[in-house]
This record gives C-alpha cells, structure tokens and sequence, in this order.
C-alpha cells in the first residue's frame, strides 16, 4: 500500500475519532444521549456537512457490522430458554405491530398520491424500528431484562425476521413482477435451510472449536475466532438474503449455554462500540441538507405523524397483551422511531423501480429524523408518569467514578442492602453503595446517605466503584435474570471478591449457587422462620426450637437441590419419599 493511502486512512480516522470525541460528550451533556451525539456528528462531516469525508457507501457498508457484533452480544446474553418463554411476544406481538403498522400507514401514503405497489412497500418499511438504535438505547438505560425490555426486544426480533418477505414483497409489487428470480416460496425454504444449517453447525460444531483454541492459551487467536465464528455466520445469512444481524444473533444465542460466553462477550465489546459508533455516524452522513431544506415539512411532519401512529399502536397492542400502561407507553416512545433496514427497502424499492431518487431521499431524512425524536419522547414519557425516574443528575448525583475504593460494597440500596450497609457500618467497615434509581439515591442522602448511580448488572460498572479491590459485594438487586448473569461475570472477572446475594425463592437460589455466588439468603426466608420461632416459643416449645429449625434449614436445602434437578413436582414427591422411609413406624 503507498504511504500516501495510509495517509489518507489515518486522515479519515482521526476526523471520525476528533468528532465523536467533541460530539458524543457534548450530547449527553445535555441529556440527549450519546446515539443523537453520533448521528450529529456524522452529519457535520459527512458530504452534506463540511466534506470531510465523502465516501458514504463505504462506511455504511463496513459499518453495518457494528449492529451484526451488537446482535451477536445479545445473543450471548439470552439462553435459548428464556428465548423460547419470548416466542409469543415475538411471533404475536411482533406480527401484529409490523401488520398493523403497515395497515395504518398506507393510507396517508395513498392520500398523498402513492401507487398502491410503492405505498404498500414504503408502509411495511416504515413499520419497521430500528434495532441497533432501540438496543442501545435499552441498554445505556440498563432496561434490556425489564418486563417491558423484553417485549421491545422482542418485536425487534420479529421485524429483523420479516426483512426477507419483505424484500420478497418488493421483488413481487415491483412492474414486471419477480421474473428472473426466485419465488418468494423458493426464498423462504432457502433462508429455513440456511438457519438450520447454521444451528447444527453452532450447536456441534463451535464448542470443539473454542475448545481447542482455548487450549492454546493464545487470546489474539480466541478474539479472532470469535469474529470469525460472527463473519461467517452473518455472511451465512446475507447469501440467503436473511439479515446478517440475525446470523450473529443465531450464533450468540447457541453459544449462550457454553462456558466461553464471558469471555466471547468480553473481546467483541470493544469491537460492538467503536463499530457501533461509526454506524450512527454513517447514518448521520446520509442526511442530505438541501432535501430537508427544500421538504422540510414534510420531513418534520412525517417524522412526528410516524411516531404518533407507531406509538398509539404500539401502546395498543402492548396493553392488548397484558403490559401496564406506563409499560405500554415506554415501549411506544422506545421503538416509535423508522429502522435502519428501512433504508434497505428503500433501496430495493428505487432499483424495482417503485420510488425515485428524490422520494427515496425525502424518506430516508424522515427516517433519521425519527430516530431524533426518540430520546425527547422517552425523556417525555418518563416525566409524564407519576413513578417515573429521571436520569441521574445534580449535585446529590454522583456517578460511581466518584465512589471510593473499599472492602465492602453493596450493590442495590433496596430494603436489603440498606440492612446490610448498617450492619457493616456498625461493626467499622467502609462501605460503598451504589443502585441505579434517582429516586432512591435521593431518599438515601435525605438520611445522610451516598449512594453512587450505576447499574449493578454491568462489570465495567462495578469495576470503577472497586469491585476489584474489594472482599466482598452484597448484590442485592431485584432482577432475577440480570442477579444470574451478574453473578457469573463478576466470579469470572473478580475472582477475589466473595459474592453474597438476596433473592426471592429457591429456584433462583440455586441458579445463583450454579452461577458462582458465595451465598445466597432468600429475602422472606429469614424472616420467616425468625417467625416460627417465635411461635414455637409462645407454644412452650422453646427448648426445642434451634434442633427444629435446623432440621427444617436441612430438608429446605435438600428439597431445593431436588426440585432443581427433577421439577417442582418430582422433587418434592423425592423429599416425601425419602423421609418417609426414614420415619419409624
């Protein structure tokens, strides 16, 4: 390569480093968010803005991969399991938005002189969300694993599915129909082929390969197969005219169960946000200033008339399905935005010959301006609900960089964790404490607390409030799924640090005693039998109590073991049998 190509790449990163660098901050100063901080950002230097950079088909295209290594991690964060407890949201309520969605929209389309053919494809377009974007939004906010988390996810799942019918049906609405190619039939067979062939190849064949790459004790070589085992599984995918998205998203889901999923996650997330970043940016890159100046209104309008009616039906559907209202209104503000697979539309609709250039740039600017909205709708959302939580923010405030380094550290300042905190304080201990509600936090510094915002489930959280240093972490949060994978990572990645967690019953007991943690205390069991023994006294039974209860701590033990490992039912008849055999009579 000359040395003035290197040049020129180095050039080109530094513009696109110096303007995250100066946008992002700035963005999330003012409470926008880092997503809006990116699009900005692409868009002042994008072609439409100061010029510095001109080649916007090529970003986009090495850019994509941000969301494909996005899908991937996801992927490792949900067992196929509890993806199959989501098959309902995500083939009812998913189905029934892009359906409905489509329906509402075609018919403004019509009013406003569109052909039945491009209003149906422009319409299921605009149905779409985008993924990439509502993700990392769910994630910056630690939503992902919230009832309402997953009902998003869920029905982004469903609309990255229904990208190939939905080329189909651009193939078939196009003049001349889908002569010279494949049948939508014969498409989808191929696809189902594909998906299979990718399950057996990553069930059987990706946990001998890790296997023997990790043996080699070489973690360039174990980063590189990862990226391979994403690359090949999304080139799988595209070839069929799938997502590559949803390729790595198969892949990370079946490698979920294996015992390199920490580690996978833990070398592709540098890669997933840099590549992610580049992404917005090279959506903002596309926003071409002289269309918005010329439609300005209709840009603006079509921005805000597309979020209305993704949101009320949205919000309709949610509710439909058993969600709370405030929970209904979060996802409507959360995906109400069009998606970045609208612009794939778009552009098999351009060269179907149902759009021309000019309507193709009109809908792509209503698109991004969309995804602007977003972060002021659900700002707005959470103001409007009478528990909603605003960001943390003020002086009272402070994020876990503040936080001091000591042995004890308590994550989640619930009714748990406050017991436990002044416990340890009592007996001298410094103790830091951190949970990611404001208005706990608030409440705690009315009482001379500090606690410290952030999100207990994330390492790189608790590594900058001192989990490495510390002796213990009392994770005392309530979220069951997230408390399991929390566990996990901080055994792996803070090993020093003993793990001693509350919890609800004795199913996620013991799937937290699988996951790593030191000791697990359910949150009624004490008390209960602290109860019982109070009883047992007032019956005169005082003397025997302590034997008593040790014996029922031994049986509970046990009947959680066996319930894990036969089922509820199964297990408890296996506790019955055994001590009914050890009764005399």
């Amino acid at each position: 390569m000359a040395a003035g190509a290197e040049t020129g790449f180095l050039e080109t990163a530094a513009v696109f480093l110096g303007a995250a660098v100066v946008a992002v901050p700035l963005f999330k100063r003012l409470q926008m968010g880092s997503v809006i901080g990116y699009l900005a950002a692409g868009a002042a230097i994008g072609p439409f803005g100061l010029r510095l950079v001109s080649e916007v088909e090529t970003v986009v295209g090495f850019a994509e991969f941000g969301v494909v290594l996005l899908l991937f991690v996801i992927g490792l964060e949900l067992r196929p399991a509890r993806l199959w407890r989501l098959r309902v949201e995500i083939f009812g309520l998913g189905a029934a938005q892009v359906g409905a969605t489509t329906a509402a929209l075609i018919v403004p389309l019509l009013i406003f002189g569109f052909g039945f053919g491009p209003a149906l494809s422009v319409a299921s377009a605009l149905a779409l969300s985008s993924t990439a974007f509502a993700v990392q939004l769910l994630r910056e906010r630690g939503e992902l694993s919230l009832p309402f988390g997953n009902r998003a996810f869920s029905i982004l799942l469903f609309q990255d599915l229904a990208i190939v019918p939905l080329l189909a049906l651009v193939t078939i609405l196009a003049p001349g129909g889908d002569e010279g190619g494949m049948s939508g039939t014969q498409q989808f067979v191929v696809a189902v082929a594909a998906v299979g062939a990718l399950i057996l190849v990553a069930r059987f064949g990706l946990q001998p390969l890790f296997v023997l790459v990790a043996r080699s004790k070489a973690d360039e070589v174990f980063t590189a197969t990862a990226l391979l085992v994403v690359i090949g599984s999304s080139l799988l995918m595209h070839a069929v005219g799938l997502s590559m998205a949803m390729g790595a998203f198969i892949a990370g889901v079946l490698l979920a169960e294996t015992e390199f999923r920490h580690q996978l996650e833990a070398d592709i997330e540098p890669f997933r946000g840099l590549l992610l970043g580049l992404f917005f940016m090279s959506f903002g890159m596309t926003i071409d200033w002289s269309v918005v100046a010329a439609h300005w209104a209709t840009v603006l309008f079509g921005s805000l008339g597309l979020f209305a009616v993704k949101g009320a039906i949205l919000h309709r559907l949610t509710r439909w399905m058993g969600s709370p209202h405030e929970d209904g209104l979060r996802i409507a503000a959360t995906l109400g935005q069009g998606g970045e697979f609208a612009f794939v539309l778009f552009a098999a609709a351009v060269l179907s010959g149902l759009l021309d250039s000019e309507t193709r740039s009109i809908l792509s600017a209503l698109v991004t301006a969309s995804m602007v909205v977003t972060p002021f709708a659900i700002r707005g959302v959470e103001r409007l609900l009478p528990d909603g939580e605003e960001e943390a923010e003020g002086e009272d405030m402070k994020d876990v960089s503040h936080a001091p380094k000591t042995s004890i550290l308590v994550a989640g300042f619930g009714r748990v964790g406050q017991v436990v905190a002044r416990v340890m304080r009592l007996r001298g201990y410094d103790v830091t404490l951190i949970d990611n509600s404001p208005r706990r936090i608030r409440m705690a510094a009315t009482f001379g607390n500090q606690v410290y915002y952030g999100d207990a489930t994330r390492t790189d959280v608790l590594r900058t409030a001192g989990a490495e240093t510390a002796d213990i972490i009392f994770l005392c949060i309530d979220d069951r799924d997230g408390a399991r994978e929390a566990v996990a990572r901080i055994r792996e990645r803070f090993p020093n640090a003993r793990i001693f967690v509350d919890t609800y019953d004795r199913f996620s007991e013991w799937e937290l005693r699988e996951a790593g943690a030191h000791e697990v205390v359910r949150e009624t069991f004490e008390s209960a039998v602290a109860l019982a023994r109070l009883g047992l006294e007032a019956m005169g039974d005082g003397e025997v109590a302590d034997d008593l209860i040790e014996e029922f701590r031994k049986r509970d033990a046990e009947l959680a073991r066996l319930q894990n490992e036969y089922g509820a039912e199964a297990g408890l008849e296996k506790l019955r049998e055994k001590y009914s055999l050890e009764t005399p009579g």
